[in-house]
């Protein structure tokens, strides 16, 4: 099969765009701000005292963001993540998401 190299291109863009989509316009500090109440659980700057709770520093951006719209959309559960979720906006969820990315994970 041969595909013309217009389609490719344009395969090209479209695959492009979804990979370097990201929250580079999110707002770290507007993040910082809504995370005041993420902080009980996964600490002060994304690193968590108790096991339980997960170190959020430095993790990948697009998968916060993932992982916070699917306990906001109920596609994950938890006791407590859903109802903590439940009020966040996407820009919201893009701000948290870049804040934490912006973390040290060494908690420096």
């Amino acid at each position: 099969m041969q595909f013309s190299k217009k389609l490719v291109l344009s395969i090209g863009v479209i695959v492009s765009g979804l990979c370097t989509f990201s929250a580079s316009a999110a707002d770290i500090q507007a993040g910082k701000s809504k995370a005041v109440t993420c902080n009980a659980c996964h600490g002060n700057n994304g690193i968590s005292m108790l096991p339980m709770y997960p170190n959020l520093a430095g993790q990948k951006e697009q998968y916060l963001i993932l992982q916070l719209k699917a306990f906001r959309d109920g596609e994950r559960k938890n006791m407590l993540m859903s109802p903590m979720s439940t009020g966040l906006s996407d820009t919201d969820i893009a701000n948290l998401s870049a804040y934490y990315a912006s973390l040290d994970p060494a908690g420096k």
